[in-house]
């Protein structure tokens, strides 16, 4: 077995939530990036929220890959999967004896290490190179491919819809960057559907997406000396027909002033204010395909679960065999 862990979010490097929350909390509409929901306790919920029974993407994505690994997989040599997360998903393709180095990133070093551990004692043959990092600032840190031996980079779980358009294009040209002639990109991406079928995943009957919402407040208190009174704050998931996206919003139940310690920063908020945490765009295969016209990409395939809720993509450079 052969595992090694990189982490570039030493105690030195630049951190973003103090910027971010500066930046989104004094915008006259208040919202926060969703990594920010991922420390250790909104992970756990997260993987919590994956088995509830409303909650569709995660199984109809593992559904795609039960049904289709090999496919996906073709001739690669090395997967390189950014929000590796627990590595459920990862075993359906290390399981066609196709691959033999795995690299993850991932923003959690105790999920990612956690993951690495255990598929290094499950496929010993495996080499793993773990990188603990943020994908919008250190994927150059992803170590350089072996010549001849083709990658996959996948960015699964729907997670590409938590970017705006424009920011999704721009990601999506990053990630053509990164590819080489015999490369692709494997992306999940959440389809158009009945809205009552994905309002239903945001506000599930046991409160679990809501804790995990909330959550995010418990963070900006610890780790920003913030006095946010979770209790007085309420969970918001919406589907925005013109924009085809979910919203998850966090509203106040009453007035209130929020102070923000770090930044030294008096935040108002008025009773029914709410503040954005997260949106999920939801995609047809038009835009996919626009998207990665944009970004220098070429749809290779398009797969789907029986219901089309969700759908797996391989794509490659534009120009590339």
């Amino acid at each position: 077995m052969s595992t090694l862990i990189e982490s570039h979010l030493t105690a030195g490097a630049p951190r973003t939530l103090a910027d971010d929350v500066l930046d989104g909390l004094t915008r006259p509409f208040k919202e926060l990036p969703p990594k920010h929901l991922y420390d250790a306790r909104g992970s756990e919920l997260f993987e919590a929220i994956t088995e509830l029974p409303e909650y569709y993407p995660t199984r109809a994505e593992r559904r795609i890959l039960e049904d289709h690994a090999g496919t996906i997989v073709g001739d690669a040599a090395e997967l390189v999967e950014l929000g590796a997360g627990s590595g459920i998903k990862t075993r359906l393709m290390l399981d066609t004896g196709r691959l033999h180095r795995y690299v993850p990133f991932d923003v959690s070093e105790n999920a990612l290490t956690e993951c690495a551990d255990a598929l290094g004692v499950d496929y010993p043959h495996i080499k793993i190179h773990g990188i603990v990092g943020d994908f919008e600032r250190h994927l150059s840190r992803i170590p350089p491919a072996v010549p001849g031996e083709p990658r996959l980079l996948a960015f699964l779980g729907g997670t590409i819809g938590n970017f705006t358009p424009g920011s999704r294009r721009r990601f999506l040209r990053t990630l053509a960057g990164a590819l080489g002639p015999g490369d692709r990109l494997l992306l999940g991406t959440d389809l158009v559907k009945d809205p009552d079928v994905i309002e239903a995943a945001y506000n599930d009957s046991q409160g679990v997406t809501a804790e995990f919402n909330l959550n995010v407040l418990h963070i900006l208190n610890r780790e920003l000396g913030a006095d946010f009174p979770v209790e007085r704050f309420e969970h918001v998931a919406f589907f925005d027909r013109e924009h085809e996206w979910i919203e998850m919003r966090l509203r106040a139940t009453r007035d209130m002033t929020v102070r923000i310690e770090a930044l030294d920063l008096d935040v108002r908020f008025r009773r029914g204010e709410e503040m954005r945490t997260e949106i999920s765009a939801k995609f047809t295969r038009e835009r996919i395909e626009a998207d990665f016209a944009s970004a220098g990409l070429v749809l290779d395939s398009f797969l789907t679960d029986p219901q089309s809720l969700f759908a797996l993509t391989t794509s490659r450079p534009a120009g590339a065999s």
